[in-house]
């Protein structure tokens, strides 16, 4: 799907300055919506939304369809009397890293208190809108408020420890859990109630700007997670719904040992069998989020490494055909022109550029990558096409500044110098950004700590690091108008803003 020529950056909604210790939907979220338009971008990417488990990674969500209720802003739900102002005074502030267990700690039970609230004070309408929202959303919503209700019930234990009646799903077993907990369950579906009412209001003040939405889906699900739970027949289980095999890559340049990232693999025949329902209601539910999605892992559409789920890494593993093309087929048969991007990076084949390029879809280049050798060069604007999303890093990069101080190597450095005309003592962060917009490709995407020009202390995501990523959060009052009128400046003359280029 061709894309207009345009630009945005990247920010995650809980990297926003939000107060209550984590970016929420707030009046944060406002004014970085106001902050894009001053500076003339019309793309806003975030990472998946859903609620995450262990290690707080959102790429690991506890599922594929629900929102996380810590990004909800206990502001605006004050606002509208679900909760008293004065209950979220002892809340932490708007500066400074995530501390998602005190954020959880803290945040989390008054968000709860505030959806009881709800539930017994509300005006006739509110309920109206209310059950509609439910019985709309009820193919994910039933089982994700049940999911999250058991999982806290059952000490956050991952639902494969779970009693035996329970873990598979025994229909007595769970009508009586329902009748014991149905006002904790009627509270979570009340938390995404107000998720999707908040969320579903931004999006509509981005819209009245021109600004879209770019959201993220993680090509895997996560084995802890709702999804799983409520459909063991779509993943490769044993009986005792253990996983048989993992996902994964392959030992390569970076690893010796390659990833083992332990997702369970889908049984891709029994997805085919009933149509890729589940994958049909899973682009729904993101075309509902997001304007464009972005396939992270698209590699995986076509051929996926499978890992034997007792193995300790990924190189015992094997390469497995995916049915890529008939899904792809199926949700463009089923939802129309397909708004995706495609995650691209690493070893790519030929197979999996001809089912990108067999639906029309943009690949992602990555400048930082560019400068190693004379094979990088791929990611370097002179070898890019149109139809291509260009990126100075992404959220798994270190920060532009931070790879040139402690990644880059001097011959990097030296070709980064020849490329871009930056001399000895220079910063390389707005030069790249510069060759970023100015290239042909049809989307320029920059995270907000390149624009801010910050160090590694900013980076979002280390890759394979058991603990202390996604904490980052934009320092306060750091988008500045003076910034807003450079970057503003940059996408009107690299033909970015609204207007058509010149032909």
């Amino acid at each position: 799907m061709p894309f207009e020529r345009s630009s945005g950056l990247l920010l995650h909604i809980a990297s926003l300055p939000s107060f209550g210790g984590i970016g929420d939907l707030g009046p944060a979220a406002y004014a970085f919506a106001d902050f894009l338009a001053a500076s003339k971008q019309r793309l806003w990417q975030v990472l998946p939304l859903g609620p995450t488990g262990y290690g707080n990674s959102p790429y690991a969500a506890l599922s594929a369809f629900a929102g996380n209720p810590l990004l909800i802003s206990l502001e605006f739900l004050a606002d509208r009397g679900w909760i008293e102002h004065e209950r979220l005074a002892s809340l932490p502030g708007r500066s400074g890293p995530i501390d998602h267990e005190a954020v959880t700690a803290k945040k989390l039970p008054l968000l709860e208190e505030a959806a009881r609230n709800f539930l017994h004070n509300h005006t006739p309408e509110e309920w109206s809108t209310f059950n509609a929202y439910c019985a709309t959303n009820a193919t994910w919503l039933n089982d994700w408020a049940l999911y999250s209700v058991l999982r806290r019930k059952f000490n956050y234990a991952s639902w494969n420890d779970w009693p035996r009646e329970v873990k598979h799903r025994d229909p007595a077993a769970l009508d009586r859990l329902r009748q014991e907990h149905a006002e904790e369950l009627a509270t979570v579906q009340a938390l995404q109630f107000a998720f999707n009412e908040q969320w579903s209001a931004l999006r509509e003040y981005c819209a009245a700007r021109d600004i879209r939405f770019i959201g993220d889906i993680a090509i895997f699900v996560n084995y802890d997670s709702a999804d799983v739970w409520t459909h063991p027949e779509l993943f490769e289980l044993n009986p005792d719904l253990s996983p048989i095999r993992v996902a994964g890559v392959p030992p390569d340049y970076f690893s010796a040992t390659g990833q083992r990232w332990g997702n369970p693999l889908y049984k891709w025949d029994v997805l085919r069998q009933s149509g890729f329902a589940w994958w049909v209601d899973r682009i729904r539910r993101a075309q509902f989020l997001y304007d464009v999605i972005r396939l992270d892992h698209f590699r995986g559409f076509e051929a996926y490494w499978a890992i034997p789920a007792q193995e300790d890494t990924a190189v015992n593993g094997q390469w497995i055909k995916a049915p890529g093309t008939a899904l792809f087929q199926t949700l463009r048969d089923r939802l129309g022109e397909l708004p995706f991007i495609a995650e691209d990076l690493g070893l790519i084949t030929k197979e999996v550029d001809a089912l990108r390029e067999q639906f029309g879809l943009p690949g992602m280049k990555v400048l930082q990558f560019g400068f190693s050798d004379r094979g990088a060069h791929i990611h370097l604007p002179h070898r890019f096409v149109t139809n291509t999303v260009a990126y100075t890093g992404t959220h798994d990069n270190d920060t532009t500044r931070g790879w040139w101080e402690h990644g880059a190597s001097e011959t990097e450095k030296a070709a980064a110098r020849v490329y871009l005309g930056v001399p000895e003592n220079e910063s390389v962060v707005w030069p790249l950004i510069r060759a970023t917009a100015s290239s042909v490709a049809d989307l320029a995407l920059y995270p907000v700590q390149d624009i801010l020009e910050l160090g590694s202390e900013a980076r979002m995501n280390i890759p394979s690091r058991p603990s202390g990523n996604w904490s980052w959060r934009c320092p306060e009052n750091a988008l500045s108008p003076e910034l807003a009128q450079k970057l503003g400046a940059l996408t009107e003359t690299t033909d970015r803003d609204k207007h058509d280029p010149p032909s």
